[in-house]
């Protein structure tokens, strides 16, 4: 009975494409329905290039793209590298209906083809409005209507930017207040405690009896720290970053601040499983293949990851380096004076590089001392022009950010010689706060640029959630810098998003802002080799759909024209998954309807 649905299923989408369809339902050898279906596919795009004038010029675009997937998904070459065929799959679905249990299509499945073959056939809908009016017109009766246009995109804009307050407004500044008040009574400490960064590293919640406490804490986040801890799973959230929660669960404006630092029992469970197997998968970014020695990574020609500790006060759920990450108390979290020292002698003998970004874990959990030791040294080698601080301080522990830390840094800042830069990582309008805006603006006063971060997760990727916090980024003083697709890591599924949402947010929201504010590029890294720049569309290909509605990207390394090195494979989150969870925030789907035409 089930087989015979999605037959139907099946059968009804791809009767959009009627000569498709009777390729698929004939008896021949699947060899020659690819051929054949290859044919019908290329006469189709010239047939459409050349004599459909029904078809607008946009709709022909999203029609030449669905070919390219379509074909890209055919290619032999590309089953082989996916380890999976698309065509053979809906071949025998079609003909026999018997797929294994694990192979069964899905409703993501069904989705994505529908809006695949919506678009190879100008159907998809993309366009519900006329031609703009304005087009029609020259002169100033044309620059009104379109001034009138974009002045309704913009405030279309602003209704979904509305949605994200910052820390900066009055509302969310008392809550804040009274956040700040339960914690110190907590644990007994003065408003100078609070004002002082090393009060906070010692009080940094660590249980979840603790947290409980302070917060109201769903059953299953309760258990999951409890258990976090228990495993040895590094677990700490800074008691001003606390203060950043609203106290009642289910808050509007908090999930994005919980998330980051609350793991999810999927976490948990898949952290100690990984554990137990000894599994390397964790390290993502493949770092112990890319560290020439302890406490350097090298994967670009000029600069260098330099790591002195590898802690933060406060951890993040969804951290690259959650494999090599410690206990925030644990002895061993700094490396030794003896490395560290090797380390920089290694920098120093190493002329090429020109960058240096000393990052971990966070490197201004160290003391203002070694801070100094460290950049010092680094601002010793001759050849390093540029020292970047990764560092998410300003968000976490705006306190530890003080005149004399800021001063220690600047030394080694010399216009004309070498440029220090700070990168942090904001996440969310809700972490934006006047005092990470006073840090920010420290390190502004001093001449040393700041610049942001981002990692794109399920938690900020609502309709222009990204937008609202680069508005204020730029007010407080940081520039967008990079936006990251989140690792393809399996403990962190529920904070991955589709590559499709992260094109289509630059490409219809980022793309309404100044690009004063726009600065931001959306990358992908690949494992070993670094970063991908998403929005160049000729560094990554679809090449298959597997049955569970997830996308197989393949991606180019950068270094595709200057050396031979492996493409990576990725499969991507199901869109229509992440829609559906959307939707149970309570979004409205028709907002994201463009999504699947991103490939």
């Amino acid at each position: 009975m089930e087989r015979n649905r999605n037959r139907e299923k099946l059968l009804k989408i791809i009767e959009r494409a009627p000569a498709i369809k009777e390729i698929m339902l004939s008896p021949e050898p699947l060899e020659v329905k690819r051929k054949k279906v290859r044919t019908f596919l290329s006469d189709r795009l010239m047939a459409t290039f050349d004599n459909d004038p029904s078809i607008h010029s946009l709709e022909w675009v999203l029609t030449r793209d669905a070919i390219g997937v379509l074909k890209n998904i055919l290619s032999t070459r590309n089953e082989r590298i996916a380890g999976f065929s698309f065509l053979r799959y809906v071949n025998d679905l079609i003909h026999s209906g018997k797929v294994d249990d694990f192979e069964k299509p899905s409703a993501g499945f069904f989705a994505e083809l529908e809006h695949l073959f919506r678009g190879i056939m100008g159907e998809t809908k993309v366009y519900t409005e006329k031609v703009p009016a304005f087009l029609k017109y020259e002169g100033i009766r044309a620059a009104k209507l379109r001034s009138s246009d974009l002045s309704r995109l913009a405030r279309t804009a602003q209704r979904f930017i509305d949605r994200y307050p910052s820390g900066l407004e009055g509302e969310v500044l008392s809550r804040r207040e009274r956040n700040k008040d339960r914690i110190l009574e907590y644990f007994q400490g003065t408003e100078e405690d609070w004002e002082d960064w090393k009060w906070h590293t010692r009080h940094i919640i660590r249980d979840a009896d603790t947290l409980s406490s302070l917060i109201e804490l769903p059953p299953a986040q309760y258990e999951a720290v409890k258990t976090a801890r228990k495993n040895k799973i590094p677990f700490g959230i800074t008691p001003y970053y606390l203060s950043l929660m609203d106290f009642k669960v289910g808050s509007k404006h908090d999930a994005a601040v919980r998330a980051q630092v609350i793991p999810s029992l999927h976490y948990v469970r898949t952290m100690m499983k990984i554990r137990e197997s000894n599994e390397r998968s964790m390290d993502f970014m493949l770092e112990r293949d890319t560290s020439p020695v302890e406490g350097i990574t090298r994967r670009y020609p000029m600069i260098v990851i330099l790591k002195p500790v590898l802690t933060c006060p406060q951890i993040c759920v969804y951290c690259q380096r959650n494999w090599e990450i410690e206990d925030v108390y644990s002895h061993h979290a700094a490396i030794t004076k003896e490395k560290l020292d090797r380390a920089l002698r290694w920098i120093a003998k190493t002329p090429e590089i020109k960058e240096v970004l000393v990052t971990g874990g966070d490197p201004l959990l160290l003391s203002d001392e070694k801070i100094e030791y460290i950049l010092h040294n680094v601002s010793e080698i001759n050849h390093v022009e540029r020292i970047r601080i990764g560092s998410r301080i300003p968000v976490t522990l705006p306190q530890r950010v003080t005149d004399s830390l800021v001063d220690k840094i600047a030394e080694v800042h010399e216009p004309g010689r070498r440029e220090v830069v700070f990168v942090s990582h904001y996440e969310h309008t809700y972490e934006v706060t006047p005092q990470s805006m006073a840090a920010v603006q420290k390190f502004r006063q001093h001449g040393i640029g700041v610049y942001n971060q981002l990692v794109y997760t399920f938690f900020n990727s609502r309709k222009f959630e990204a937008v609202a916090l680069r508005l204020k980024l730029r007010l407080i003083g940081v520039s967008p810098y990079y936006t990251f697709d989140t690792k393809g890591k399996d403990e962190t599924n529920e904070y991955r998003v589709p590559i499709a949402r992260l094109l289509q947010e630059q490409k219809e929201e980022a793309r309404l802002l100044p690009g004063t504010v726009r600065t931001d590029e959306i990358v992908f890294n690949v494992p070993r080799l670094g970063k991908n720049y998403l929005r160049a569309v000729q560094h990554h290909d679809v090449i298959s759909l597997f049955p569970d509605g997830r996308r197989v990207y393949e991606f180019h390394p950068w270094e595709k024209k200057l050396s031979l090195v492996d493409t990576f494979v990725y499969t991507d989150v199901s869109i229509y998954e992440y829609l559906q969870r959307l939707k149970r925030r309570g979004e409205d789907l028709s907002d994201y309807r463009t999504i699947w035409y991103y490939y």
